[in-house]
């Protein structure tokens, strides 16, 4: 053991206490001289000379420096030996530290494990539900605690389930959405046709990238399926479950405090927002809450969101809320919930530049007026730029 300390604080503790040793007994024989020569006085009835009191003085200053000398070498030599408290503290924090960096780190892997393994997950395996509930658990285990480490562990593993799932749903639409026969003729084709027996190549290329494109869609599906490990799911349902879980992920996100992270990846989503528009019904109406949701928190006055992200939200699903199906079998949002999500968006646009509000309500109308739905009614926000344009240009 006195070998392991040596070598951890880097010194040896033997020469020490040699020397302590050598000390105390110069200064206990001392001692004892001084303690027998003052008994042997006392027993003589005689009085001391003044030799007697030189000697004893000399005796009794020669103990004390002895025991003066010995104390400060032997607190030296107990500095050298054990670390100073300074430096002990600092060990103690700095492990302490890593510590609960480690720990931190282990939750999150293990929180966003559980939280991927319900993308792989079968939704009517019985394991299902059981994944779920232990993830929540450990977020609301983590919530309950109140710390800072513990809150953003749920932020980091929720950001990203929420980049993955996107991402699983983005794939499984392009799946469902693939040509199948219907190919039609790109501007490199066009231009092919342009120039003399173009229309012979063009043909002939069309014909082998309608071949490629079939093979990939395929390989595309077969590998998605392999990797989630379940062959009887069609893509129209795992689309469906995954918008569900999507949704899920983002009342949480909501839940636990970080939706910000939640709104900049739905404004760069563009593809995802593109192909929803030829979604089935039940998919659209998991990405209309989904939107509608974040939609209302861009009114928050306790969340700094960006003016960019603000823009790209509106633009990209927009869209979306003209040409969803609005609910054939059940409504998707209710009639409250329209409103405040039009006052919302209308609130929004009246915050950005004119140039802005003109792209954002042009995109608005031409979804609009080709659409069956009567919402999103972005009207009275439509008058207002048209009337401060006109003061523009009258002043």
């Amino acid at each position: 053991m006195a070998t392991d300390l040596d070598r951890l604080y880097g010194c040896t503790a033997k020469p020490s206490s040699l020397l302590n040793s050598i000390f105390m007994s110069i200064a206990n024989m001392a001692g004892k001289m001084l303690v027998s020569t003052s008994s042997s006085k006392a027993e003589n009835t005689e009085k001391w000379k003044l030799t007697d009191h030189l000697r004893f003085m000399v005796m009794l200053i020669s103990w004390l420096m002895l025991r003066f000398q010995l104390s400060p070498y032997s607190s030296s030599a107990m500095g050298e030996a054990l670390p100073s408290s300074g430096s002990s503290l600092d060990l103690i924090l700095r492990n302490r530290v890593d510590v609960d960096g480690l720990a931190v780190k282990a939750l999150v892997k293990a929180l966003t494990h559980d939280l991927a393994l319900l993308n792989e997950i079968p939704a009517s395996s019985r394991k299902y539900q059981y994944t779920m509930a232990m993830a929540d658990q450990i977020m609301e285990d983590n919530a309950r605690h109140g710390h800072s480490a513990l809150l953003h562990v749920n932020c980091l593993a929720l950001a990203s389930s929420f980049t993955r799932t996107s991402a699983l749903l983005y794939r499984c639409l392009q799946v469902q959405t693939s040509p199948s026969g219907d190919y039609g003729d790109s501007w490199h084709l066009r231009a092919i046709q342009a120039i003399p027996f173009g229309s012979c190549i063009a043909s002939y290329m069309k014909a082998i990238t309608m071949c490629l494109n079939a093979a990939f869609s395929w390989f595309d599906t077969a590998a998605t399926r392999f990797q989630r490990r379940d062959y009887n799911v069609e893509p129209d349902m795992m689309a469906e479950k995954l918008a569900q879980e999507l949704l899920w992920v983002t009342n949480k996100l909501r839940c636990y405090g970080d939706v910000n992270e939640a709104l900049v990846q739905w404004s760069l989503a563009s593809g995802l927002a593109s192909l929803s528009l030829n979604a089935s019904p039940r998919v659209q109406g998991s990405i209309v809450k989904i939107s509608a949701f974040l939609f209302r928190e861009l009114t928050r006055k306790d969340l700094e969101i960006a003016r960019q992200v603000k823009f790209r939200l509106l633009v990209l699903w927009t869209p979306l809320f003209c040409h969803a199906s609005n609910g054939h079998a059940y409504p998707i949002l209710t009639s409250f919930q329209k409103a405040e999500i039009e006052r919302a968006m209308d609130e929004v646009i009246s915050n950005f530049p004119a140039m802005e509000q003109e792209f954002i309500l042009t995109t608005w109308l031409e979804n609009y007026a080709v659409s069956v739905s009567d919402w999103p009614n972005l009207g009275l926000a439509y008058d207002r730029w048209c009337r401060s344009t006109r003061e523009m240009v009258h002043h």
